[in-house]
C-alpha cells in the first residue's frame, strides 16, 4: 500500500473522508454497518472495470434463515480512481460520500436503478 494518492493526498486523509461519509449514514441504516466491513484499497483489482467502490457479499435482503451462512460482507472504496477523477476537494468529499452510500445501498439490497433514484447512482 502506498502512503500517497495522486495529487499528494495521504492515505490517512482519504480514510478520514471515508470515515466522515460513514458517520453521515442516516440512523435508519446504521444497523446495516454491523454486518459489513468498509475498507480503503489503493486501486481496483487488476483486470476489473474502473470503479470507485465495490460491494462484496450477499445483500441483507437475501439472507435466509439461520441455516444460511453467508461469507462476511465487505465494501472496498478505491482511493486512486476517486482522488484522480476528483481533484477538487469539495467534489472529492461529495463523491466519496456518494460512493460509500452507493455500496451500503447494495448491502441493503438496492439495485442500480434504486440507487440512481436516490442520487447515489
Amino acid at each position: 500500500m502506498s502512503d500517497f494518492a495522486p495529487g499528494g493526498m495521504t492515505r490517512d486523509a482519504f480514510e478520514a473522508l471515508v470515515l466522515r461519509a460513514i458517520d453521515e449514514i442516516p440512523d435508519a441504516f446504521r444497523d446495516a454497518l454491523d454486518t459489513v466491513a468498509i475498507v480503503v484499497e489503493d486501486d481496483c483489482p487488476p483486470g476489473s472495470r474502473r470503479a470507485y467502490g465495490l460491494y462484496h457479499g450477499v445483500p441483507r435482503t437475501a439472507f435466509g434463515g439461520s441455516w444460511h451462512a453467508a461469507p462476511p460482507a465487505r465494501i472496498s472504496i478505491y482511493m486512486r480512481p476517486l482522488v484522480s477523477d476528483f481533484p477538487d476537494p469539495g467534489d472529492l468529499v461529495h463523491q466519496v460520500r456518494v460512493t460509500v452510500l452507493h455500496e451500503v445501498g447494495h448491502h441493503l439490497g438496492m439495485d442500480e436503478d434504486q440507487l440512481a433514484d436516490l442520487g447515489y447512482g
